[in-house]
Order: structure tokens, then sequence, then C-alpha cells
């Protein structure tokens, strides 16, 4: 393909991308097919000899669509939303096109530069203190990853290395194993699994603290556990806050955690993968109170903020502690402005070497929708969700099961765990729409998640009267 003949199918592509979208309510949310479906529709093997663009563009609609979920259908309530765009989709376009590796600023400049700038204005949008962002010649700032995940991890790697080399100040004497297996971390029992799993990365013991009646830890909670585990010669070294838990959208009491986490020389970090794009709307800043005691905060506007994946924001107070945990120097990644103090090198802030352009997609959504104009997104889908939690509250068979905050509604059928797992079922065969469940202590609990950036108030009509016409069916059958 020559560059002619790419003008000619980017627009096709682009044309095609657009209709998708505009029409993406007339298809099916959830795919009707089986696993295996694809492989019997595809060769065994690659093409010894090139094909057309135009054999390939028609197996999209044939081999790739009949196997898609329609993330971006406004009749899918499933998860988290996950961000979509034109400005975005176009910024990423550029971002393949120029498509360099911006691992140290001499890989790419504008690519490091940009980033730094992003993340201080997104940090300002947030109103996060002075001490998270770069500025001209702060300690601290912001880094891109690929998800909330790597985030994580890589604030609990930090701070392992962190406390590893403080104990071992204190008592030479003992080894790096000594005090790696004495390392414990600690989250709330409703924290995301990925937290479990960075703690298996990282080679530490991890501890659930209890949550409240509301689903958040409070700081007794974990001031008990963290006593009881001093007394056994353990060390706590990490604390992983969640604002807006996957379960219900719960918020840990970060004013009362913090201090006991400054004090005890622990690492808190602080998840608030969904939740955090609503502290752009000063009436729900509130939620990030506490954030001055975080020594790491992340968050991901490809969830919430128009910005498609892969794009999670994470801030550091200090981000020596995050380079001098990872920072190798190989000759062949050295350049003569790594030492001026004037430029930032992002491949020690994370687990890749290489990494895209991403902040192109961040200054693209930030200019053309204006902090006003994702204000907007944002407060639009929480009304959304309020007119989901008063219409499941006026039909006594059914119950709330937890504060709706932002945009996520968890509700079930008054009854048994079968029944609402039966009731999700019907939802499920019927593929009109698409929502996930969650356990809420022994209660099995669907999830309303306001997701697609298109959603309007008459296809959450529309989805409440197919949950309650499936469930007077249901009803009648289970009695």
């Amino acid at each position: 393909m020559d560059a002619a003949e790419f003008r000619k199918r980017g627009k096709e592509m682009v044309d095609y991308i657009a209709d998708y979208l505009e029409k993406i309510d007339k298809r099916q949310v959830f795919p009707d097919v089986e696993p295996g479906y694809l492989r019997p529709l595809i060769p065994d093997s690659a093409p010894q000899d090139p094909e057309s663009f135009e054999d390939v563009f028609k197996d999209i609609e044939k081999i790739i669509m009949p196997g898609v979920t329609h993330w971006h259908s406004p009749y899918f309530f499933a998860y988290f939303p996950a961000a979509s765009s034109f400005p975005a989709i176009l910024a990423d376009m550029l971002c393949g096109g120029i498509g360099c590796m911006g691992f140290s600023w001499a890989a790419s400049p504008a690519c490091t530069e940009l980033e730094t700038v992003m993340l201080d204005w997104l940090g300002k949008m947030i109103n996060l203190p002075e001490e998270f962002l770069a500025g001209k010649d702060g300690q601290g700032g912001g880094v891109i990853q690929g998800s909330a995940s790597e985030a994580t991890l890589i604030s609990l790697l930090a701070a392992r290395t962190k406390t590893i080399r403080r104990v071992q100040s204190e008592k030479p004497e003992l080894t790096e194993a000594d005090i790696m297996g004495r390392l414990v971390a600690y989250a709330s029992d409703q924290a995301h699994s990925s937290v479990e799993r960075a703690a298996l990365i990282g080679g530490v013991k991890i501890k659930n603290v209890s949550s409240d009646d509301t689903f958040s830890v409070c700081g007794s909670a974990l001031r008990k556990v963290l006593d009881e585990d001093k007394a056994s010669g353990l060390i706590p070294f990490f604390f992983c806050a969640t604002l807006g838990t996957t379960p219900c959208c719960s918020f840990d009491k970060l004013l009362e955690l913090g201090p006991i986490c400054n004090k005890e020389n622990i690492w808190m970090h602080i998840d608030a993968a969904y939740a955090g794009s609503a502290f752009i709307c000063p009436e729900f800043r509130h939620l990030l109170n506490g954030v001055e005691f975080a020594d790491s905060f992340n968050f991901n506007p490809h969830k919430w903020l128009l910005v498609n994946f892969d794009c999670s924001a994470m801030w550091v107070k200090k981000r020596l502690d995050l380079t001098s945990a990872f920072k190798l120097e190989p000759l062949y990644l050295q350049h003569h402005h790594q030492e001026s103090g004037l430029v930032t090198d992002y491949r020690h802030w994370q687990i890749p070497l290489g990494r895209r352009f991403r902040s192109l997609k961040l200054w693209f959504v930030l200019r053309m929708y204006g902090v006003t104009g994702l204000q907007a997104h944002i407060r639009k889908h929480i009304r959304l969700s309020h007119q989901f939690e008063h219409l499941v509250l006026q039909d006594e068979r059914f119950e709330i099961c937890a504060e709706v905050v932002l945009g996520l509604v968890c509700f079930r059928l008054k009854g048994s765990n079968e029944l609402n797992k039966a009731l999700l079922r019907s939802i499920d065969e019927a593929k009109k729409i698409h929502l996930v469940p969650c356990h809420l202590r022994e209660k099995f609990v669907l999830r309303f998640a306001i997701c697609s950036r298109t959603v309007e108030s008459t296809h959450i009509k529309f989805a409440w009267q197919h949950i309650s016409q499936l469930a007077t069916d249901l009803l009648k059958t289970w009695e």
C-alpha cells in the first residue's frame, strides 16, 4: 500500500468507523457466538501472497463484528465505561502515524514533554496538591501508564524498594531476603483484584482490611490489622486505598487512613480508576479529600473522560521514589541531556521500555471538549444513574444495595441469590442489554453502570422496562 492508496483507504476506514459508532445502537450489544467461532472462518495459516484491501475490509463484517461486544452501545451497562470520542480516535491515528518510541526525552522530545504538561493540566483539573505536579522544578509529576493495574504494581514495587533500603539502613544485619519475607501490603476487601495480583508479582504478602457497612475502609480497621502484624514481627509497607470500588463504587476514608500511613512509613497509593474523572466537577472533588497524605494516585481517563484506551494517569509526590527503583542506564539509552535536570526519561517510571505517544489523546480531548464539556459528560452520566435508581426504587420487588454516588447502581430482586442469578441469565439470553454482577457480602447483586458516550434517558427507560418485564416473567415461573 503506497501513500496514494493509504489516503483512499484511510478515508474509507474513517467512514466505516463513523458509521459503526453512529449506528451502533442497531447492533446486538452482546455477540451471539460460541467459543471457537472464529477459527473455522479463517485459513489455518497466513497467505503466501498479498491480498487486497477490499478482501480484508469485507471480512470485518463477516468475521470480526459477529464476535464483538459493543462497549460503546447505549445498551452496554457492564463493568465501567470504556471512554471513546472522535478527537481521541483522530489523535490515536496521529500517534500511529508518527510511530515514535518515547522511552526517553532524546527518543522523542515532544512525546515526553507533552505528557509531562498534560499530566499537569489534568492534575490541576482535579485540584491535586502542588506536590504531585511536575511544574518547572517540582519533585513530583505524572505519567501515563497502560492501566490502573500497572500503576498499582509500579507503586507497590517502588514502595518495596524504598522500604527495604530504609530498613537496611536502620538494621544493616538484615538481608534483603529477610526483609522481603516480612513485608506486608494491605487493601480493602472491596479492592480490585489487580491489587492482590500486584502483590503476587511483587513477591510480598497482602492482607485484606475489612470494610464497614458502607463498603469503605476506615482508620480503625487499618490500625487494628497493623498493630497485630507489627506485634508479629511483620513490616507493613504499602496500603492501596480505593476511591470508587469496582463492586459498588464505595470510597475508602482517606482522611482517617492517610495520617496512619504517614506515621507508620507506609506508602499510600490511591486507586481511583473509575471515579477519578468525576473529580473534575467541584461538587465531587470532596471525595478526593485526603489525597494530600498519599504517595501516589491514579485514575483512568480512558474510563470516563472520553480518551480512548489506553491512558491511565498516575502521579507521584516524589518521582525519585519511582525512578530510583527502576533506573538502569545502558550506554545505548543514554543521551547528553539526561543529567541536566530539565528532562524526564519515562522509561524509569514504568514496566515496559517502549511507550506510545499517548498524551496526544489527552491534548486533543482536553482542547476540543474543554473542562466544561467534560464536566457536562460526567454530570449527564450521574443524572442517568439516579434516573435508573429512581425507577428501581419505585418497584417494591427490587432493592438498592449500595449508595448511588456516581454512575453505578447496584440492585437486585428481593429474594434469594438463585433468583437473581436467574434474572441475570434471562438478561444475558435476551441480549438486548448487557450488565454484569458482583457480590456484596453474601448477596448476589446486579451492577448497572452508565457507560456509553451516547446513552440517553430513553435507553435507561428501555433497559428498566426490559429488566422489569423479565423479572415479571421470572417470578411467575419461580413461584
